[in-house]
């Protein structure tokens, strides 16, 4: 068993493939204009009221463009500040609900340029953030820089707060030609659609066409709704026009090669890219952009499909506030609902045992257990319905979670045995399994702005595993595992868990597939400890040595494998140790840190990890809760247990997001062991009752 932990591993993991590298196009440019406009969104374009956004559109490079900053809302100013940055900046100092326009003093010691007197102040407030974001670090890349208007201003300073050329508005065209970057400010757009946004887009395609008639021979253009202009955060607008952009999605290491998405950052690494120039060491935070093929010919679908991500992804968000809420309520319900149900079914000898439970209660519960293991998993299916659609979305995404819930809770308790001890348990664990499996490998399309996936509008994941589907993830396969080894002699459990558990951490680690180096890490410590103990008896020193020897394995392997990919096709482990290497690791463990006290604080995924815990703590693992003798009877169940709580404490904290993952693991796995339990209780032999004759048993 030894052996075959840490070989087979070995043999896994080299099988990871690596990234599918964006088609390479010559994209160099004599000037790059970053045109901007708070506030526009994909939704705002059409052939009739924006004709210069849909031609430069139609032979343009397009995408989503997620505006995330160091605050929330990103509003104007701190767009701005972020796209001279090209990192995750601030310059709001106190975020307020509603966006204000940008206000900024702007002195003219010159008639060329400008100064922005607070500008060395807006520096050193980054220093309280985690991101390293130095303000103006894009035009102090390059020789000058103009802008034209306010907001462009505050992306064009450099640090010190010099604007090398400025203009308060397009009017002399030999400003676009006197550097080789010009940014220029289009104007905003606010409020909700009506008549009054619609003139305010209409006014920034007309800008945009004399911006598009003046610019000089063999420059690039790039639109970009730099910000959102109120609390309720969207996805953008982003196209580029130029050589080596005609047509295609808009795509970026930063966004995981996901195509139609960037993020804010990313535009100032582009344009650099763009023009030739070297990008600044430890500063950006963003990738140079590229174009991929699959877009549609027709732009109007194009657009629809933009349109609807943004539509969904801000649907999404606003669901998923409540139901991670609504899911704690129901289960910690459960458990509470649970505890005399289990003593009740502890029955005792003698003549003062309890009487037993009505089983009509008992199937209630039971089919109610399995229901509340099934919450995310059908969450995650109900993502095959476009509900986000209806302007009813919230109402018809409860309707269809709960509904696609019921319908696989009736199919398990349907099955031939269902009523056997661990099937329901296995079952729904294979299923949440396998359908996980299923959509990583078809590109994690229902994760992608799922209400139990991840939002392009918060950034930092757009592809692979996201963080609550890796809790459930890591229970099926595991607890499946622990299911399965019960039908399999026990010198053959240990292969059985090492041969799931290595597929599994495939999947998991794989760049192209579940995108997450620490989750494969973390599973990789539970499988280890899966193995280790499935045939029975105590985690020994022995047992735990060899089991931290494989991990160690596995992860120098996944390390050595990811470093010596090209940097622009590098996982998360990989850029971590170039960042070791070249001193900028601490930025990444301080974000890391502040996101696991965040996710410590906030989320309800959190109070369910610690009601969970504190339930099997206190009642389940009680003589009377049933674990217990769960446990003594099918040892590698209780293998199971220990090896998810370890694997998902160790992926929420490497992942950033502390108790979130163990709470999504609770979620499927408390609720299935706790049914487990109270089987175990009720087909228990010693209990017997005074009137029985001896050695009578009560099934």
């Amino acid at each position: 068993m030894r052996l075959l932990l840490a070989v087979l591993f070995f043999l896994a993991v080299p099988g990871v493939p690596a990234y599918a590298a964006a088609p390479v196009r010559e994209t160099g440019a004599d000037y790059v204009i970053i045109a901007g406009a708070p506030g526009l969104r994909w939704s705002d374009v059409s052939e009739q009221d924006t004709p210069a956004l849909w031609r430069l559109a139609e032979r343009g490079a397009i995408g989503s463009l997620s505006v995330r900053s160091a605050v929330s809302p990103t509003c104007p100013a701190d767009g701005w500040v972020t796209l001279g940055a090209g990192n995750y900046a601030f310059r709001t100092a106190s975020p307020t609900p509603e966006c204000a326009p940008v206000d900024v003093t702007i002195e003219r010691p010159d008639a060329q340029g400008a100064y922005l007197p607070d500008q060395s102040a807006v520096v050193n407030a980054q220093q309280d953030k985690p991101y390293g974001a130095v303000p103006g670090a894009l035009a102090e890349s390059l020789r000058c820089t103009s802008a034209v208007g306010p907001g462009a201003a505050i992306a064009a300073a450099r640090p010190f707060g010099r604007v090398d050329h400025y203009a308060p508005e397009l009017g002399n065209n030999a400003l676009l030609s006197t550097c080789a970057l010009s940014i220029v400010e289009l104007g905003s757009v606010t409020g909700p659609t009506g008549e009054e946004r619609l003139a305010q887009v209409k006014a920034v395609d007309a800008m945009l066409e004399r911006l598009d008639k003046a610019r000089p021979e063999g420059a690039t253009i790039v639109i970009a709704g730099v910000s959102d202009t109120s609390a309720d955060g969207r996805l953008h607008l982003v196209a580029i026009d130029g050589p080596g952009w005609q047509g295609g999605w808009l795509t970026s290491l930063t966004t995981g090669r996901r195509n139609g998405y960037l993020e804010l950052v990313d535009l100032a690494p582009t344009a650099l890219a763009m023009l030739g120039r070297a990008l600044p060491d430890r500063v950006f935070a963003g990738s140079p952009a590229s174009a991929a093929s699959g877009r549609p010919a027709e732009l109007g679908k194009a657009l629809g499909v933009l349109a609807g991500s943004d539509q969904r992804a801000s649907a999404s968000l606003s669901a998923a506030r409540w139901f991670f809420t609504l899911v704690a309520l129901i289960q910690i319900g459960l458990f509470l609902a649970l505890i005399p149900l289990l003593r009740r079914s502890y029955l005792h000898a003698g003549p003062l045992g309890p009487q037993s439970p009505s089983p009509r209660l008992v199937s209630a519960l039971e089919v109610l257990l399995i229901g509340s293991s099934l919450l995310l998993p059908g969450a995650l299916l109900a993502d095959l319905v476009p509900w986000w659609r209806s302007s009813w979305h919230t109402v018809l995404f409860a309707l269809l979670t709960f509904a696609l819930t019921a319908l696989l809770t009736f199919g398990v308790t349907r099955l031939p045995a269902s009523k056997r001890t661990l099937v329901p348990l296995g079952v729904v664990s294979s299923f949440a399994a396998a359908l996980i499996s299923i959509d990583l490998l078809t590109g994690a399309r229902l994760q992608l702005n799922g209400v139990v996936g991840y939002s392009s509008l918060q950034g930092g994941r757009y592809a692979g595993l996201g963080i609550v589907i890796m809790g459930v993830f890591i229970a099926g396969v595991l607890m499946c595992a622990g299911w399965l080894s019960n039908l399999v002699r026990v010198n053959r459990r240990a292969w059985l868990v090492a041969g799931l558990g290595a597929v599994a951490v495939v999947l998991v680690g794989s760049p192209r597939i579940g995108a997450d180096a620490g989750g494969a890490v973390a599973l990789t410590a539970g499988v280890c400890l899966v193995a280790a103990m499935v045939s029975g008896g105590w985690l020994t020193f022995s047992r735990l040595a060899w089991s931290v020897l494989a991990g160690f394995a596995v992860t120098t392997l996944f390390a050595l494998i990811d470093v010596r990919r090209p940097v622009e096709d590098q996982g998360s482990l990989g850029r971590f140790l170039n960042q070791i290497a070249d001193g900028t690791a601490s930025l990444t463990l301080a974000r890391v840190g502040q996101l696991n006290v965040a996710a410590f604080t906030t989320s309800a995924l959190t109070i369910l990890a610690l009601a969970s815990a504190l339930f099997v703590w206190l009642v389940l693992l009680r003589p009377w809760g049933g674990l217990k003798r769960l446990f003594g009877i099918y040892p590698p169940i209780r293998a199971a247990a220990i090896g998810i709580t370890i694997a998902t404490v160790i992926a929420g904290i490497l992942g950033g997001a502390a108790f979130n993952v163990a709470g999504a693991a609770a979620a499927t796995a408390v609720p299935l062991l706790a049914l487990s339990s109270l089987r175990a209780l009720e087909h228990a032999a010693d209990r017997t009752r005074a009137q029985d004759s001896p050695g009578e048993v009560l099934g």
